[in-house]
């Protein structure tokens, strides 16, 4: 089993326009669908679409995080969530044919460190079925930023395989636990390095950095161009065929989603880049985040081209 660690959940509502935005008056939705959401959650949706037996966690509380509960039950995804006195935040994605996608993130309640001790001691019995745990995205105001760094620890004690996806303190605090895998974006090893990414020997290099950290599998993702994964066996691009993306909300979480359910089944590393690649692919085809269509996943991946790449020593 997986089970995905989203400590700031959401309800997410995505709202399609069928008019031009109008900034000042009155704007009415043409559609509107809310989903549970939070990174993790996103994640958690891909994981039972790639065939996988998975559960969610994390904080949800008062009406809002009743809410987030039965939209999971709707999505046949199991839970167990660690209650916190605060309201669970929503999200507005604003989908429109000038703009693309507005997001408008709400930042979370308050968590009490109570709250977040209570996490701490629920979370060994909470995973202690799994094989692999992803972790991903920001958390709520009160947590501390060592959070994902004990998170971690915790599970590699316990054998289980672990994948961190976040960014800033979070992503550097985490770093030194030495998860399984991490998937930052270019924008966040930027962050992290603190310089500005200007080429792929820029990516590759900073891969390498990360890699020497002691972490097994260090994944790029790398938006229409695919991903990069520098691993024990070599370091690889995987680039996907051109598309027409509809909808690239979430597309970093259905490719962590896709490695979960790789890593879970022992698979190699080329194999598992291309599946994650192919997975992301196609979720950016479908208009709903944490979706894709199988078939559609199964002919992207036979059109996945995957190169070695040099790492300069």
């Amino acid at each position: 089993m997986i089970t995905t660690v989203t400590l700031n959940t959401s309800i997410d509502k995505a709202y399609h326009m069928d008019r031009e935005i109008k900034n000042g008056t009155v704007m009415r939705v043409a559609q509107c669908r809310n989903s549970a959401g939070g990174k993790g959650l996103n994640v958690a949706r891909i994981v039972k679409l790639c065939g996988e037996e998975v559960q969610a966690t994390g904080f949800a509380g008062g009406f809002n995080g009743a809410y987030l509960e039965s939209l999971l039950d709707q999505d046949e995804i199991p839970h167990r969530f660690v209650r916190m006195q605060g309201e669970t935040r929503s999200c507005i994605n604003i989908l429109d044919p000038g703009y693309g996608s507005t997001e408008y993130l709400e930042p979370g309640s308050q968590v009490a460190q109570e709250e977040e001790d209570a996490f701490l001691a629920a979370f060994g019995d909470i995973i202690e079925d799994s094989s692999v745990i992803t972790i991903s995205g920001s958390v709520p105001r009160g947590v501390s930023p060592e959070i994902y760094q004990k998170l971690i620890r915790q599970a590699k004690s316990m054998g289980k395989k672990v994948i961190l996806d976040t960014s800033g303190s979070l992503l550097k605090n985490g770093l030194e636990a030495q998860p399984t895998m991490v998937k930052p974006n270019r924008d966040e090893i930027e962050m992290l390095f603190d310089t500005k990414i200007e080429s792929e020997a820029d990516v590759i290099n900073c891969a390498k950095k990360i890699a020497e950290m002691q972490i097994p599998y260090v994944v790029i993702s790398l938006g229409k161009d695919g991903a990069l994964l520098i691993c024990e066996e070599g370091a690889y691009h995987a680039r996907p065929p051109k598309t027409e993306a509809v909808n690239t909300v979430g597309c970093g979480d259905s490719m962590v989603g896709a490695f979960a359910a790789a890593l879970s089944r022992d698979a190699a590393p080329k194999e598992a880049l291309k599946y994650a690649v192919a997975t992301a692919t196609a979720a950016a085809m479908s208009p709903n985040t944490g979706d894709f269509d199988p078939a559609l996943q199964k002919e992207i991946m036979g059109k996945v081209t995957i190169e070695e790449v040099s790492v300069c020593h």
